[in-house]
């Protein structure tokens, strides 16, 4: 069991988990390469924020995510992980946002759901 990190600011919660939330949270936020224990962890995703709120910009987002999440599948701590993008109206305060959304099958079958809102444009 994990103590939990909220996703919404970054700290500990000071409850325990036995989810892969925690895992999920540290590969997504993490810029691919900065963390001092292993460098294969992390995503690119902290490049969308400089590139103009596109379409592609979707595609890549997706594309980061999943590839950051890979690794939890070739670790056996997860069946399947699958990743989808959505994009709020640009007439809502949404602008600039991305939103993922993530589906974690865990080694014993169980599903847990997930979403990330990162800033592109």
């Amino acid at each position: 069991m994990d103590a939990e990190l909220d996703p919404a600011v970054g700290d500990y919660t000071g409850k325990r988990i036995s989810t892969l939330a925690n895992a999920v949270y540290i590969r997504l936020m993490t810029p691919l390469g900065s963390w001092w224990a292993d460098p294969t962890v992390g995503s690119r995703l902290h490049e969308l924020q400089r590139n103009k709120d596109l379409d592609r910009i979707r595609v890549l987002a997706r594309q980061y995510a999943q590839s950051a999440l890979d690794p939890l599948v070739r670790d056996k701590r997860a069946r399947s992980v699958h990743v989808q993008t959505y994009s709020p109206e640009k007439d809502q305060s949404g602008a600039g946002r991305c939103l993922l959304l993530i589906e974690v099958e865990d080694n014993l079958g169980n599903r847990e759901s997930y979403s990330y809102q990162i800033k592109v444009g």
